[in-house]
């Protein structure tokens, strides 16, 4: 007759000392490494409790607004040179344990390391998300939405840049910002070359059986294998590098910022909310910054030099706003008093996507037991090893042209793989997408066939979207969330797009290296799209509808373009329009969105920024390294 388990604080079996003892050395093994995993000394100290004890305003000569992919880097290069005082002010704190797992990148979101944004409602898109409504996750924490994000690297395409500098953004082609990717990326610096901050490395492949399926359909449809996406080209399959190290993330709140904290003419302040800029009478310049601490005291810091805005594609545009920079009517219609008219909040663009889930060897698959899960969180504790240190097949990633008349891809595909059995894995899965498990029983119908197959969720992404939302105030309280109007599928040509990379996943479960797997669509049971053939035009164009969502891409709110151009927001040097010393840099100046994720171009936009704020304030000063 079996024993019962016995589960409260003392074990009823006899142990005369030793294997107590091992067993108290294991758990204090586990608990130490847990606590190593984010501890507070891995991030920069924060300074706001000193900058409280002090009477008076302080004055810095440059404030960099947000800690994320960008600020970081600016925060970094700037207090590179001693002379110059540089604080930064971040709305969130040191990021969580999960930041730092990459496997656990979508248990994020839903939290209080995240700004929850929600959409306005829409008839094209999203129908199958709670309240009908997408859900823009964005990072309040050191390293931003680079501490939130799939942590995949990849510059985009030739064409990309070469198409901002044509339409009058001198010195952004692909040749121009070539030299600042690599700088980033920059392992050793030399005297007349800086290092780099960028940790990249292959993500360790986890589901082996799955990539070679991928690798060998794509191939029968003559989709070639990349093993490096080199000279601005993009097209074909690849395994994309990652921010990563050891099994943990390397935002560059990591990189850039932590690693150079220590720096005395650097300052961090966390859990600081800017609530707006203040301008000189002639509202030519920003001579100071409110904002709060914790919620709880309001401060002012003057600016000798610079303000550089790089809150990101949300929070810039809409502090600029509260601030009285925007379109003139919307803020006289708030009673905000204007400072300039600029187009601030338009061009809010985004890689849509429809997700597409398949069924993979159903029966056959080997389930996920519950010791597995134990075994995976102390291997990735003890060892960095198993699946915790990566994010399954998320890292094979493919570009095509869905119209096979360009090498310029159209589409972009993601792969998220979970195994039979791994019930909390799809939970957490579904809940970063948010999808709805009220009305349709979306979740439900995907968890009934996780139990007996393994599960692919698909991301379907339109590369090149040629529809454009844009992003108002609500109200003047800085706590409220700003409108967004994604204006997703406004342009039909999306629509059509994303059908034909649904066609292509159809060709590819007609491959042999699928069908031997036993590959299938899941196709939740929807009333609406239910109406009509399954598969036909009808039924696909009904389920993006449902299934369409945000692939965590928004850009272009602050947009770049020549002074000349009424579009404008930032010249090509980043300066804000009528202002003399404000400059935002982020993916809000993004005059286009690349047609390939974009914290390696947010990255190399902050890059860009600097060596425009050096020469035009002649930096020629001894450095720090």
């Amino acid at each position: 007759m079996s024993q019962p388990i016995h589960t409260g604080g003392q074990c009823a079996a006899q142990s005369v000392g030793p294997f107590n003892s091992m067993v108290s050395a294991l758990i204090q093994a586990l608990l130490a490494a847990q606590c190593a995993i984010s501890p507070p000394e891995l991030w920069p100290p924060d300074y706001a409790d000193a900058l409280l004890s002090r009477r008076g305003e302080q004055g810095y000569d440059f404030v960099v607004v947000g800690a994320g992919s960008a600020g970081s880097v600016l925060a970094s290069r700037l207090s590179e040179n001693p002379a110059w005082r540089v604080l930064v002010l971040e709305a969130g704190g040191d990021p969580p344990q999960e930041s730092e797992i990459p496997s656990l990148l979508f248990s994020l979101e839903h939290t209080n390391v995240t700004w929850n944004y929600l959409t306005e409602h829409s008839e094209k898109a999203c129908w199958g998300l709670v309240d009908r409504r997408c859900y823009w996750p964005r990072g309040k924490m050191i390293g931003g939405s680079g501490g939130l994000n799939g942590m995949l690297y990849v510059r985009g395409h030739r064409a990309d840049y070469d198409s901002w500098a044509q339409a009058g953004n001198q010195g952004w082609g692909w040749d121009d910002v070539l030299p600042y990717f690599e700088r980033s990326v920059r392992p050793i610096g030399s005297a007349t070359h800086a290092q780099g901050y960028v940790t990249l490395n292959a993500f360790p492949v986890n589901d082996p059986d799955i990539e070679q399926m991928i690798y060998a359909g794509t191939a029968e449809l003559g989709i070639p294998r990349v093993h490096r996406f080199t000279d601005g080209s993009e097209s074909g399959f690849s395994n994309l590098p990652g921010t990563i190290q050891n099994g943990r993330r390397m935002s560059t709140g990591k990189g850039y910022l932590a690693s150079v904290a220590r720096r005395p003419n650097l300052q961090v302040i966390k859990n600081a909310r800017v609530t707006k800029l203040n301008f000189d009478d002639t509202g030519s310049r920003v001579r100071s910054v409110s904002f709060t601490i914790r919620d709880e005291r309001q401060m002012r810091v003057s600016v000798g030099k610079e303000l550089v805005l790089s809150a990101g594609v949300i929070e810039s545009p809409k502090l600029l706003m509260l601030s009285g920079v925007g379109p003139a009517q919307h803020l006289r219609q708030l009673n905000i008093p204007l400072v300039r008219d600029l187009p601030v909040g338009d061009n809010l663009n985004d890689h849509v996507q429809v997700v597409t889930f398949f069924k993979i060897n159903e029966h056959f698959a080997r389930p996920l037991r519950a010791e597995d899960a134990l075994d995976n969180t102390y291997n990735y504790l003890i060892h960095r090893r198993g699946p915790l240190n990566s994010h399954g097949t998320a890292s094979l990633t493919g570009f095509i042209n869905t119209l096979s008349n360009s090498p310029y891809p159209d589409v972009e595909f993601h792969h998220f793989m979970l195994r039979r059995g791994d019930f909390a894995g799809l939970k957490t899965f579904l809940n970063g997408l948010n999808i709805d498990d009220s009305t349709y029983r979306i979740q439900a119908q995907i968890r009934q066939v996780i139990a007996v197959a393994d599960v692919m969720g698909m991301f379907n992404v339109l590369a090149t979207p040629k529809s454009s939302g844009n992003l108002r105030l609500h109200s003047t309280d800085y706590k409220q969330p700003p409108k967004l109007t994604h204006n997703y599928f406004s342009v039909p040509e999306d629509l059509a797009t994303l059908l034909r990379a649904i066609r292509f996943q159809e060709r590819l479960l007609g491959t042999a290296a699928y069908r031997a797997l036993n590959v299938s669509f899941i196709l939740p049971s929807i009333p609406e799209c239910t109406a009509y053939v399954l598969q036909s035009d009808d039924y696909w164009l009904c389920y993006i509808k449902y299934f369409s969502c945000t692939t965590y891409h928004q850009s272009g709110t602050v947009k770049m373009a020549p002074e000349s151009d009424k579009t404008s927001c930032v010249n090509p040097r980043l300066r804000l329009g009528g202002i003399d010393n404000v400059r935002v840099a982020d993916a809000s100046i993004m005059p286009i969105i690349p047609s390939a994720n974009t914290n390696a171009a947010t990255i190399m936009i902050a890059e860009k920024a600097v060596d425009f704020i050096r020469q035009d304030w002649q930096d020629v000063g001894v450095h720090w390294h």
